[in-house]
């Protein structure tokens, strides 16, 4: 078996010290830039691939962070996932992904794993079902960094990055009333998470601002997913109430909406549709989905600085809490109704 090369055999190459080669490699801010390179290059030539775990016991640290999110397959938590990577790649830190499928047990496993991992830190959005974040407390027993992002607890005094919620939530329904619609829907999640429920404040606070009524009836509670937006579709239209547009917790939601209301075979009139996170299909069904972008580039980016902030022990001279504006992408689905 080959041999594996060392800080000794890059030192011997160079004729320079060991201590020279280990400082180069580690940043060290008295080596000159020629000798850092030099020291790059032999490294690269004699193909040397340090020894992690030597330098984790070392420094205290493994450069390692711990992404928690409830699904990769929306668009919205890969595009932060994405962010998060571009933002701490120079610094030297990976991540570790870990999803939790929207449930709190695997969240709560995902957390013990990436401890046992001995990460540096954990980012993480709650799942639906979180409700006691004991399993999060640990963290920040153990003095690691803990951020939390879009989806949060009041009860964890971390830093976090999320949306304007409220305001969304007012956006959505401000453009529909634009738009010329009066009997608004909403269908969301029976799950107490906050950006939800701040969504809904938003809807309403909307309505009453136009002396429009808030019914009830017309707020409809289940999952988050294409079946959930079909089955709140389908009770709105059955109803003898019928909305004339209805606001969808997110697109997953409001593509089952879309998909329930072209199944129905009597003719309807114009009911416009809205969701939430601007997903990828968004832009490409039939209609052409309104939304409200959340910014996930943008929010996977504030994590990373956050982080840093606090691994370099620089506290955050201007917010811990950082909330980011949501803006409106207009489309066929919402188009003018007068």
């Amino acid at each position: 078996m080959k041999k594996k090369t060392t800080i000794y055999d890059i030192a011997k190459e160079l004729n320079v010290t060991v201590s020279t080669v280990s400082r180069a490699l580690s940043g060290f801010p008295a080596i000159s830039d020629a000798t850092r390179q030099a020291v790059f290059e032999a490294a690269k030539k004699l193909n040397y691939s340090p020894n992690k775990l030597a330098s984790a016991l070392k420094s205290g640290r493994t450069y390692i962070i711990g992404v928690i999110v409830p699904s990769v397959q929306a668009h919205f938590f890969a595009s932060i996932i994405h962010s998060i990577e571009e933002g701490l790649k120079n610094s030297g830190y990976r991540i570790i992904l870990y999803q939790s499928n929207e449930s709190v047990a695997s969240e709560i496993n995902g957390v013990k794993t990436l401890l046992e991992a001995q990460v540096d830190g954990i980012m993480a959005s709650l799942s639906l079902e979180t409700e006691d974040v004991a399993h999060f407390e640990e963290v920040i027993k153990q003095h690691k960094p803990l951020i939390l992002f879009d989806r949060v607890h009041e009860k964890l005094k971390v830093p976090t990055v999320t949306l304007d919620d409220f305001k969304a939530g007012y956006m959505a329904t401000q453009h529909l009333i634009k738009q010329g619609f009066k009997n608004i829907a909403y269908v969301t999640t029976v799950h107490q998470i906050r950006i939800f429920n701040d969504r809904l404040k938003g809807y309403k606070a909307a309505l009453t601002d136009n002396n429009l009524p808030i019914n009830e009836e017309h707020i409809i509670f289940g999952g988050l997913s294409i079946k959930d937006g079909k089955f709140g579709a389908d009770k709105l239209i059955r109803s003898e109430n019928k909305p004339d547009a209805i606001i969808a917790a997110d697109d997953f939601t409001a593509l089952g909406v879309i998909q329930k209301l072209k199944e129905i075979d009597e003719p309807l009139p114009k009911i416009g549709v809205i969701g939430f996170a601007n997903e990828a299909f968004s832009a490409y069904i039939t209609p052409s989905l309104s939304t409200i972008d959340q910014h996930p580039n943008q929010m996977g980016a504030e994590c990373a600085k956050l982080f840093l902030n606090t691994m370099q022990n620089k506290p955050n001279q201007k917010v811990n809490h950082v909330v980011i504006d949501p803006s409106l992408v207009e489309r066929e689905s919402t188009k003018l109704k007068m």
